[in-house]
């Protein structure tokens, strides 16, 4: 069973969402702020988390940034009322996942849902396989079209990172934080960098990674 932490403060709204993702065979715990739900995220095995931003007490930004010390795998979408870029750079760097604008539009959302649990899948699987082109993390290897593909391991890891969250933003701080370390003395141009060698030794039709301007790259499954 796929547990779902919903974090929404206003009640109607909160019961709505739950009663529908409940019929679509999940189980749901749910809070109405930031700090209520941190501590039900520590208390049981959550598989994903759907939060809204503006709320009392702790808001979906800090419970992001919290859930992100504890665990960086899990998917986290945000239900949001704001279309400003900065809120979305904002949420992106603290390792958002996905966006859904209000008013919710409940078919979209679980469409959302079960894209970040495929993710996660991936994640834990530690193996990507796409028609032509297949990652294993665990052995660092790496073929297209049954031909193996000699990458270093910061191009790897980069590529498996992209590829193992496709459509989701990566800012160039993010990439380099997770690939190179908080502490590395390389300059975020590393990662441009990194992305045109991928893009020069794996010409692959499953898959393009994709620069997102003024923020960072994305990888999509073609």
């Amino acid at each position: 069973m796929v547990n779902i932490l919903l974090v929404e403060d206003e009640k109607h709204l909160r019961h709505l969402i739950k009663t529908y993702i409940e019929k679509h065979g999940f189980t749901v715990y749910d809070a109405s702020n930031g700090e209520m739900a941190y501590d039900l995220f520590l208390q049981h095995h959550i598989d994903l988390v759907i939060t809204d931003v503006m709320m009392p007490v702790m808001d979906g930004f800090d419970l992001a940034s919290d859930i992100r010390q504890t665990n960086e795998d899990v998917p986290i979408l945000m239900l949001t009322a704001l279309e400003d870029m900065s809120d979305k750079e904002r949420g992106f760097s603290l390792g958002i996942d996905d966006y859904v604008v209000k008013p919710v539009n409940l078919r979209e959302l679980i469409l959302r849902i079960k894209a970040l649990l495929k993710r996660y899948k991936i994640v834990k699987e530690h193996k990507i396989d796409l028609a032509n082109f297949s990652m294993d993390d665990r052995t660092n290897s790496c073929f297209l079209n049954g031909k193996a593909v000699n990458l270093s391991n910061k191009e790897f890891a980069l590529l498996f990172k992209l590829l193992s969250n496709p459509n989701k933003i990566f800012t160039r701080e993010q990439l380099m934080n997770q690939i190179w370390g908080p502490d590395s003395e390389s300059f975020e141009r590393t990662v441009d960098t990194h992305i045109k060698r991928l893009r020069e030794h794996i010409n692959c039709e499953d898959f393009e990674i994709v620069t997102v301007r003024g923020l960072g790259y994305k990888a999509v499954i073609l």
